[in-house]
């Protein structure tokens, strides 16, 4: 058999652990494994017409020597992108493809999922492993339901893929924060200010909750709950108050919009038609500054939390996910993402990822009276109380 395996959307700490583990995994059985190199744009830009040499920027076997060391550091040694072979805009055409595929001028996208196809058939790639959120998994969905076999893997920081508990990468960027969180007390003690640390999670506020959970933040605002910036003033101004040492933290998810307001986005849609997100952190502290009179700190910690390497927890994750994703695949399956559910692996069906959304049980994790987390009983919840 031969394997094609790739990495799409966000990078995250454990992609690396996970290749080795698949390449390792299937050596064992005698079969092959092939990068897919810059997420699904691996395919979308594989030339039919060019040479194997021309087409190496598409495409790197992986062999139990290439990868021996890739464990060893974070992100994806083969690269990533936010790539939709199904929804092409006329202008990112790969140049081989202009003029080989009908062009409708009322449509906005292309469908290049023929050309993926072929480009499969021409690799002679048995299975694919597509390791990513939502996004990349849904294009994984398309070709199973063209009939190739796929088994997928759950990765994203935000850990919002819908049918798994776990996603890799959520561990590492949850400790990343924390220790920043902490970090970041030094000058807004030294200052008497108010920390305001905007943390990545789009529309998921999950990782800003368990952040300011294990930071002991003072406050929490998430994606799922808009808020009222005065009320979170007063708090703040009376968190600052009990404090000893005359500061406040406030942990906000990118993804939170202010009562009334909008979540912030900008830039240019991508393949899977999302906006890029940042900046209430900045609009909320400037309403602080002007409602309280008290100087901010403001702080996006955006990158760094999936910065270097993953800890213990991601790689155990990014490990496990890999032997179940070959051993599916040994067993016959297809049609499957690998998952974890109440503190086990599993299976679901490959199409789970995108019948529903993951998100904060407000009720039962969070407080939006006071904007912090609530946690009162963490019996029969599972490690990380989703």
């Amino acid at each position: 058999m031969r394997i094609g395996i790739l990495t799409g959307g966000g990078d995250v700490p454990g992609l690396n652990p996970c290749i080795k583990t698949v390449v390792s995994r299937a050596a064992e059985s005698g079969w092959e494994v092939i990068g897919i190199r810059r997420g699904w744009a691996g395919l979308l830009n594989y030339n039919l017409d060019a040479s194997v040499d021309e087409n190496q920027a598409c495409v790197l076997p992986l062999s139990l020597d290439r990868v021996r060391t890739i464990d060893r550091a974070g992100g994806t040694f083969l690269h990533t992108s936010r790539t939709n072979p199904g929804r092409v805009r006329p202008q990112d055409l790969p140049a081989f493809l202009k003029g080989a595929l009908p062009i409708d001028p009322t449509v906005a996208t292309i469908d290049c999922t023929r050309h993926v196809l072929k480009v499969l058939e021409r690799l002679g790639i048995d299975a694919m492993i597509p390791i990513g959120g939502d996004d990349t998994l849904s294009y994984g969905v398309r070709l199973h339901q063209e009939g190739v076999r796929v088994v997928s893997i759950p990765k994203t920081m935000d850990n919002d893929v819908f049918g798994t508990d776990y996603c890799i990468g959520f561990s590492t960027a949850v400790t990343r924060s924390v220790e920043f969180i902490h970090a970041l007390r030094t000058p807004t003690g030294s200052h008497e200010r108010i920390a305001v640390i905007e943390l990545f999670g789009r529309n998921s506020g999950e990782t800003a909750l368990v952040s300011a959970y294990l930071s002991d933040a003072d406050r929490a605002v998430i994606s799922e709950i808009p808020f009222d910036v005065e009320h979170l003033a007063r708090l703040l101004v009376d968190d600052r108050k009990r404090n000893p040492s005359n500061y406040a933290v406030v942990v906000i998810s990118e993804g939170a919009a202010m009562i009334g307001g909008q979540v912030i986005e900008y830039g240019q849609e991508d393949a899977y038609g999302h906006k890029k997100l940042g900046g209430i952190g900045q609009i909320t502290g400037e309403a602080l500054k002007t409602l309280t009179g008290i100087d901010i700190i403001n702080q996006q910690l955006a990158y760094l939390m999936r910065a270097g390497a993953p800890d213990s927890l991601d790689r155990m994750a990014a490990n496990s996910f890999g032997n179940v994703a070959v051993r599916q695949l040994e067993l016959g399956h297809s049609g499957v993402m690998a998952a974890l559910q109440n503190g086990a692996y599993t299976t679901v069906p490959v199409d789970t990822c995108i019948k529903g959304q993951k998100r904060v049980d407000v009720g039962s994790l969070y407080d939006p009276d006071n904007y912090r987390p609530r946690i009162r009983d963490p019996l029969g919840k599972p490690m990380f109380m989703y």
